[in-house]
């Protein structure tokens, strides 16, 4: 098989291997369901779109190059909107996602928490992070930016399971988060040992290369207002000495399920 070019990045058979592992861990913890809205932030080439497309979902992303995102629409052959903005304020609506991915692209935004709580601010269903992990193999043999390229000039900041958890319920206290990794052996294991690699379990794994956390996002609240009753005879009353209507007044709830201990 041989190498190709893909972006900015040449790939190999490791690399289509390797790839195709964090997807499915993607997968797994998203469960995406044909006709779901999911927005991509921080796009890139728009890999993570063409992987919800495929799945039936009506993708976006976004970006904070135009430069890059005219690159990515022609990859994607206008099968996805494609939106300019910055992470920390989404030009989007409120509840307006049913899924929101943020895909190695935290590492390289100013203000990750911000980041997180808008994201969470446009979701009405569930969100993905996916980091790249300094702790693992790859991490400690200095070969992350092998597997995941980083921009010129870049310099992303790293993120341990801890950190991610602790600024996910920064936003959502208690929230409920499922989390796993992949790609844990050293890089020129997989040109003889790959099938050792799928032996190695991947939920609640800190050691992986990638890591991917996701959660639900329920706990929005919306108001009720109930219509107004109808006069009511009470212990025996004529209704015109009871009050000839009530209001319930505007109450708040939340939608969704249950909240869990911190």
């Amino acid at each position: 098989m041989r190498e190709r070019d893909v972006g900015n990045r040449r790939v190999t058979p490791i690399n289509q291997y390797l790839d195709g592992r964090i997807k499915s861990l993607i997968l797994d913890l998203t469960v995406p369901h044909a006709g779901e809205r999911l927005l991509d932030v921080g796009c890139g080439f728009g890999d993570n779109l063409r992987l919800f497309h495929q799945k039936g979902c009506t993708v976006t992303g976004l970006g904070s190059s135009e430069f890059r995102l005219d690159e990515t629409r022609t990859k994607l052959e206008n099968k996805g909107e494609l939106r300019l903005g910055e992470p920390e304020d989404l030009p989007f609506s409120d509840n307006e996602f049913d899924l929101v991915t943020m895909v190695t692209s935290l590492e390289y935004i100013k203000r990750p928490v911000e980041a997180i709580a808008e994201a969470i601010r446009v979701c009405r269903g569930r969100m993905f992070i996916g980091v790249m992990n300094p702790y693992s193999i790859l991490g400690v043999q200095g070969m992350l930016s092998t597997l995941f390229p980083f921009p010129p000039d870049a310099n992303p900041r790293h993120f341990h399971i801890h950190s991610l958890s602790a600024m996910i319920r920064k936003c959502l206290p208690g929230v409920r988060i499922q989390w796993g990794s992949v790609v844990f052996l050293p890089w020129g294991w997989y040109r003889f040992a790959s099938s050792l690699e799928e032996q190695i379990p991947v939920m609640k794994n800190p050691f992986g290369a990638f890591l991917g956390l996701s959660f639900s996002v329920t706990f929005s609240f919306i108001t009720v207002q109930d219509a107004i009753r109808k006069p009511q005879v009470l212990n025996g009353k004529n209704p015109a000495q009871v009050v000839a209507s009530q209001t319930s007044g505007t109450t708040s709830s939340f939608e969704g399920g249950t909240r869990n201990g911190p």
